[in-house]
């Protein structure tokens, strides 16, 4: 690999990485019911596209189809002895439409499973995280993405079972709601500053935020995250904006223009990485590609 350590080129300037896949893979023909990560031997080329084509638009980086790939998410499909090949696989497709010049930031979500009930243990957290690292880094990632995060403990568990196994680089995000304080917070209660700093104390080497929210709430999140990061890495993934019911469907109003808009004032409050979560298409990758080019032509 030729490109080099994600920490090291937003040294140089902004990035861009991918966005929504579930979209995709539902538009595809994904059926209510059917687990998404197994399309990634099953419909190999399919997933491979949907990596292809975030390129295409503009990302500096994609991600991979196994954000539920965990021992735990794919035991409810009967799936729990396919978690290494399912993983190798799914880092297969996005290494073979990234070729050597773009990143490969493997998802890697939360269990479902929650410590402070005692459900789960942090030595079976560790363990189902370490078999999907392992897996992604085999199958050619440059890095994961634990993503999605709400729980400080699950999270670091993540980030502590990758560092301990392999070589990737680390990117830790979590997801936040507005409290009727008005106040950000992860469902487990920890303010931004605190779930990024322990993410960081526990080897993460870029941090931020993602889902939940559109792009413009998310500016207030990065000011509150940026300042006790220091020069650690930020990344923002949002969704196309709150997502509204319609016609019994699940609809996100936020246009690519928008996005992109945001994606500008991201960059001016310190994101680093910018990139979408639910909703977003290549439409909204390209505006912030848009922006990211801007911002970077801004800075040379």
């Amino acid at each position: 690999m030729t490109i080099g350590r994600i920490t090291d080129a937003v040294k140089k300037g902004v990035l861009v990485s991918d966005g929504a896949w579930g979209t995709f893979l539902q538009q595809k023909g994904l059926k209510p019911g059917e687990c998404p990560e197994l399309w990634c031997v099953d419909r190999y080329g399919e997933v491979r596209e949907i990596a292809e084509i975030y390129i295409k638009a503009g990302a500096d980086m994609v991600g991979t189809n196994t954000f539920g790939a965990n021992f735990f998410k794919l035991s409810h499909y009967g799936l729990e002895d396919r978690v290494f090949e399912i993983n190798e696989a799914a880092a297969r497709a996005s290494r073979e439409a990234a070729g050597e010049d773009i990143w490969v930031i493997a998802s890697i979500g939360s269990t479902g499973k929650l410590l402070v009930t005692g459900e789960v243990t942090e030595s079976e957290l560790y363990d189902a995280f370490r078999i999907q690292a392992t897996a992604l880094e085999k199958g050619g990632a440059d890095a994961v993405c634990i993503e999605t995060m709400m729980d400080m403990g699950e999270a670091v568990q993540a980030i502590r079972a990758t560092k301990e196994n392999t070589k990737l680089e680390i990117i830790c995000t979590f997801t936040f709601d507005r409290t009727a304080r008005g106040e950000f917070r992860t469902m487990m209660g920890a303010f931004p500053e605190e779930a990024v700093l322990a993410a960081i104390d526990a080897g993460a080497d870029i941090v931020g935020t993602n889902c939940s929210n559109g792009s413009s709430q998310m500016i207030e999140i990065v000011r509150q995250i940026k300042k006790p990061v220091g020069r650690v890495p930020v990344i923002v993934q949002s969704n196309a904006g709150i997502p509204v019911s319609s016609n019994g469907s699940i609809i996100y109003p936020e246009t690519p223009e928008e996005t992109g808009l945001a994606a500008a004032k991201l960059f001016e409050t310190g994101a680093n990485i910018v990139g979408g979560c639910c909703g977003t298409t290549p439409e909204h990758i390209r505006a912030i590609r848009i922006a990211a080019d801007n911002f970077n032509r801004g800075i040379k």
